[in-house]
């Protein structure tokens, strides 16, 4: 019994997973259930910032704000980080590509462009790392994220008719509700002395943000699901999109990890330039280019989470 609890902790996300995708296919084809899933597609949006709110909330918890520092290897993933989108963009208009080609640049460029996940940060404790290293690098990736989206968007979608300082207020408006509130509100737990002892009892609950993120991971994977089922495209072409962003989620990964080999901090900066706000990329992607592009980012969630599962799982091996 202990062995399939630990193989369930090992592969939490791979089942919130599958659990988010089983659920989404038996409402999709069993035609009895189309009033239910219209009853619940506002509650499941509606409970996701929730989630997302509640696991930054307990990271934070845990967090000493006192190291929150900027540290070298941020400098060199922003700047990976920088070069990949500044060739995707120049790709795009050196060659004047469009079609369906644009698409599948669009929807590589969201996932590469879009600021590392808050999620990052839970994987990164999972697995050992600095959290006061990743908790920096989140905020200045979400800053870096809002300025380059106004600046290179405009350049492959013309026809969008994005200001600078209107996007830039608009991301950093959605910046500061999902990470700047529950950063004030945990130190806000962690300095009163009213709430001392809830704030011991909630740091010491065992993974709990780890796992409201793999309860948060179902939603989301239903909500990519119904993304790719109401694609209108071949499928042939939405397995480049996945195939493509299988490749971008290892290459991000793999550079993120060699630039963290000479500061001591594989883990943090894999996460860092690997790891990313998908939710946040499928809403850009979205907003701002082509909606067949919210297709990438969508399976990113899956390889990226395949990637960290299989971290974590070496994690666990190493110590058993």
């Amino acid at each position: 019994m202990s062995n399939i609890l630990q193989f369930i902790k090992n592969w939490t996300l791979p089942f919130s997973m599958g659990i988010g995708a089983v659920v989404y296919l038996v409402f999709y084809y069993v035609p009895a259930l189309e009033g239910a899933s219209q009853w619940f597609a506002p509650l499941f949006n509606s409970i996701l910032p929730l989630f997302m709110f509640l696991i930054l909330y307990v990271t934070f918890c845990k967090v000493d704000f006192k190291k929150l520092a900027p540290v070298k290897w941020h400098f060199w993933t922003t700047a990976c980080q920088l070069l990949l989108v500044m060739s995707i963009v120049g790709a795009i208009l050196f060659f004047h590509i469009s079609g369906k080609q644009l698409i599948l640049l669009e929807s590589i460029l969201a996932c590469i462009i879009s600021p590392c996940a808050a999620a990052a940060a839970v994987v990164t404790l999972k697995l050992g790392g600095n959290l006061e290293q990743m908790t920096t690098y989140t905020f200045l990736s979400n800053l870096l994220c809002a300025l380059l989206i106004p600046v290179c968007f405009p350049l492959i979608e013309p026809a969008s008719q994005m200001t600078f300082w209107g996007a830039f207020s608009l991301i950093m408006q959605k910046v500061c509700l999902v990470l700047v509130v529950p950063m004030l509100l945990a130190l806000l737990t962690k300095s009163l002395p009213l709430l001392h002892r809830f704030h011991q009892w909630l740091i010491h609950i065992p993974d709990l943000s780890f796992y409201l993120w793999g309860c948060s991971l179902m939603i989301v994977t239903g909500t990519t699901l119904k993304n790719i089922f109401h694609a209108g495209t071949s499928v042939l072409f939405l397995l480049l999109i996945g195939f493509s962003g299988l490749v971008l989620c290892l290459l991000q990964y793999g550079v993120g990890r060699y630039i963290g080999r000479f500061f001591g901090t594989s883990i943090e900066s894999g996460q860092g330039l690997g790891q990313k706000n998908t939710a946040f990329a499928i809403w850009i992607a979205t907003t701002y280019l082509h909606p067949l592009s919210t297709v990438g980012p969508g399976c990113y969630i899956l390889w990226q989470n395949i990637i960290n599962s299989i971290e974590i799982w070496k994690k666990g091996k190493y110590n058993a």
